[in-house]
């Protein structure tokens, strides 16, 4: 019998106002110095405070909690909306060892959302996370999607910004 595996959808629209019914994530990749300032980070401070301040505060912290590549950390903005933090990018330059973003580190990010996603009963939103300043390509962002997040029937909406 074949897994049943929900298709990723592309729309155009704003990853900070979901299209969906019910519990809704929105998911976005976060660097691992602390840094919160430039791309899609600008437009969820705007609507919430709460991301932005849990991931500095969660930084600042490092040395005695999880912070680290490859961490997922949900912060509740409205009674059915979370943002997922997810540190996937070594720094925020390109640099001798590339751009700065680490596909396992994603991996492990969604895979963490994933489990997190399931026991909220939620839908995942993101823009098309790690292509922009992280410096990821979509070809490789993708297909980790589809096994992380749709292969567990996790309805997931990817928005391009019209």
């Amino acid at each position: 019998m074949l897994a049943v595996v929900t298709p990723l959808m592309i729309i155009k629209g704003d990853a900070t106002s979901p299209q969906a019914k019910g519990r809704k994530v929105i998911a976005h990749i976060c660097n691992d110095l602390g840094g919160w300032g430039k791309g899609f980070v600008v437009a969820i401070s705007r609507r919430w405070p709460e991301p932005e301040r849990d991931y500095r505060q969660w930084h600042r912290g490092r040395a005695s909690n999880d912070f680290a590549l490859g961490v997922t950390r949900l912060v509740q903005v409205a009674p059915d909306v979370w943002v997922a933090n997810m540190v996937g990018q070594r720094g925020i330059k390109t640099g001798s060892a590339g751009p700065p973003i680490r596909y396992d580190a994603v991996e492990q990010c969604l895979a963490s959302l994933a489990d997190q996603a399931q026991e909220l009963g939620a839908s995942v939103h993101m823009p098309r996370i790690g292509c922009g300043l992280g410096g990821g390509t979509w070809k490789r962002i993708e297909p980790i999607i589809l096994r992380t997040l749709c292969a567990r029937d996790i309805a997931v909406t990817v928005y391009d910004h019209g």
